[in-house]
């Protein structure tokens, strides 16, 4: 039977996932501070509300879909806020990308007004979204958690219990440290094959059949050629941007200094992701930062 759920936040992102919820039979009434997205929702079969608290009234599940900690806190508090607006019970379903400290917060303000609480954060991009094949890693009790995933199914295709709350935050920064660190070193094995006459054809055969095969290199390429389907055969259009994954390393090196980690490479990671985000490799996939790593080893960019 399909639940009455509230979607907060109907962009790349929420959109589609939103989308999904209701092909699967859920009653979704949805909420967006763009118009442009509202009219979007409301074409895919959203019920579109006056506001997020508007959304959230009658609602049995609550999902969050927001650009930032802040934001998320921001909405579940105050007057008109989601917490107050949902009823006792309701499972909050925050599947924004967020600090790990905010997403405790977050839950601890869900418990306190009564409700259940699940960060859920997401990986696999707007296509993920669209095709409803999106991976979830999850924090939260294990009795909430079963009564999710159903819900979560309908909008993705892996979906990973990672423990109490804050867990599926701290999954989530700590893939895609390894995701931004592996697709530098990617980047930078290309240029440097090039310089050394090889072909980067002749690179992606060997590397991935061999020990350097990642996502990064067999599934989002950095070069045109090999992975017919990666953003670099679009002119790098995402994807997954690069400001999303300069926000996550970021977040990731909050994290190095709540915990006292050391972890040289990520934080490295993080300042060449920044720079790559205060430019055009904002709206770029963040595979374009081989272009990046070209222009200061004087080689020609990619097209």
């Amino acid at each position: 039977m399909g639940k009455n759920i509230a979607f907060i936040g109907l962009g790349h992102m929420g959109g589609p996932m939103a989308a999904n919820l209701v092909k699967a039979g859920h009653r979704v009434s949805g909420f967006d501070l763009a118009p442009e997205a509202l009219e979007t929702a409301r074409a895919q079969g959203i019920e579109v509300a006056g506001s997020a608290a508007a959304a959230a009234a009658g609602a049995d599940v609550v999902i969050s879909m927001l650009p930032a900690g802040r934001h998320v806190l921001d909405a579940y508090q105050g007057r008109d806020g989601l917490l107050d607006a949902a009823r006792p019970g309701s499972i909050f379903l925050d599947c924004s990308t967020i600090a790990v400290k905010d997403a405790r917060i977050a839950h601890d303000l869900a418990t306190a007004y009564g409700h259940r609480s699940l960060d859920a954060p997401v990986s696999g991009g707007v296509t993920g979204a669209a095709n409803g094949t999106l991976t979830f890693m999850v924090g939260g009790s294990a009795d909430d958690f079963g009564e999710a995933e159903p819900i979560l199914a309908a909008m993705g295709g892996r979906i990973v219990h990672c423990g109490g709350p804050g867990a599926g935050q701290a999954a989530k920064l700590c893939n895609n440290m390894i995701l931004g660190i592996s697709m530098i070193a990617v980047s930078e094995a290309f240029v440097l094959g090039e310089k050394l006459g090889l072909s980067n054809q002749a690179l992606f055969d060997v590397a991935s059949a061999a020990s350097g095969q990642c996502w990064a290199l067999t599934t989002n390429c950095p070069v045109p050629g090999p992975v017919p389907d990666s953003p670099a055969n679009r002119d790098y259009q995402p994807g997954f941007a690069g400001a999303l994954m300069a926000k996550d390393l970021g977040l990731a090196v909050q994290a190095f200094e709540a915990t006292g980690v050391k972890a040289r490479l990520g934080s490295l990671a993080e300042e060449i992701y920044r720079d790559f985000a205060e430019g055009e490799g904002a709206g770029r996939d963040f595979s374009g930062i081989i272009n990046e790593i070209r222009a200061t080893s004087g080689a020609e960019a990619l097209p």
